[in-house]
């Protein structure tokens, strides 16, 4: 097993001359959660779509698996994509499917599974995500948040090595953003994938962080575990942490 199963080695990418990604190096180890923090437009969805190869940098690496992935074309990225899940802000569920059949989904594309065996895999993890009751509803029907944890049931159902997040808690109210943020924190436990979660949630990013990014202007401007990014004097990172800390705590009982 590589060292590091994500890494970034000096990565650059600009739009339209704007630099949004300058230099960004960091890694992520397997089991490891890395949280990426900062304020919106400092590149942090971009980093995620990085990994899957959705884009790629202008110049530096891109690592995952142990493998150096920049230049790999879309049939080389499918074996990326079916090791490494993503959970969309969206949720990105299939409109035309129940909840039932968008965690099936990625069991029933293993033609090897039998119908048994998918059956009993999917009404564990709609248990698990605790979505078991939306089974025959169409996503158009549920909430912000049921669709993230629908979207996260249906992330593991392809069996992973890793999962990445994508603003797991925004638009959704704080008894939902409680929620869904304790059922990650469940499932890091039980689970212990490798995961990137990005988000500018400081209560999300302390409840699951083994390690943190910290992007400002395009540049890693922190990188290293919870609490010495807690306990750092960068007035940047002070500032930040400050105004997180006006908006309450969610309810971590719910």
């Amino acid at each position: 097993m590589p060292d590091h199963f994500i890494e970034f080695r000096q990565v650059c990418k600009s739009f339209d001359g704007l630099a949004v990604l300058d230099n960004v190096s960091f890694y992520v180890d397997p089991g490891e959660t890395c949280v990426i923090l900062g304020r919106s437009g400092v590149g942090k969805s971009v980093t995620l779509k990085h990994i899957l190869g959705f884009l790629k940098p202008d110049s530096g690496e891109v690592w995952v698996g142990g493998q150096e992935i920049t230049g790999w074309d879309e049939p080389r990225l499918s074996e990326i994509r079916r090791r490494v899940a993503m959970v969309f802000q969206s949720g990105a569920l299939f409109d035309s499917l129940s909840v039932w059949d968008n965690v099936a989904f990625p069991l029933e594309s293993r033609a090897i599974l039998p119908a048994g065996v998918i059956e009993r895999r999917v009404w564990e993890l709609l248990e698990l995500l605790e979505v078991a009751e939306y089974a025959n509803r169409l996503p158009a029907g549920l909430s912000t948040g049921v669709k993230r944890a629908v979207a996260i049931a249906r992330a593991l159902a392809q069996e992973p090595d890793a999962i990445l997040y994508d603003e797991p808690t925004t638009m959704v109210d704080p008894i939902m953003a409680g929620h869904v943020s304790e059922l990650i924190r469940k499932l890091k436990e039980s689970f212990r994938k490798t995961s990137v979660v990005v988000t500018h949630d400081t209560h999300l990013a302390k409840k699951l962080a083994d390690r943190v990014v910290f992007l400002q202007e395009g540049r890693v401007a922190f990188f290293g575990p919870w609490a010495d990014f807690e306990a750092s004097p960068e007035p940047f990172l002070r500032d930040f942490l400050l105004l997180d800390a006006l908006i309450p705590a969610l309810d971590q009982t719910v």
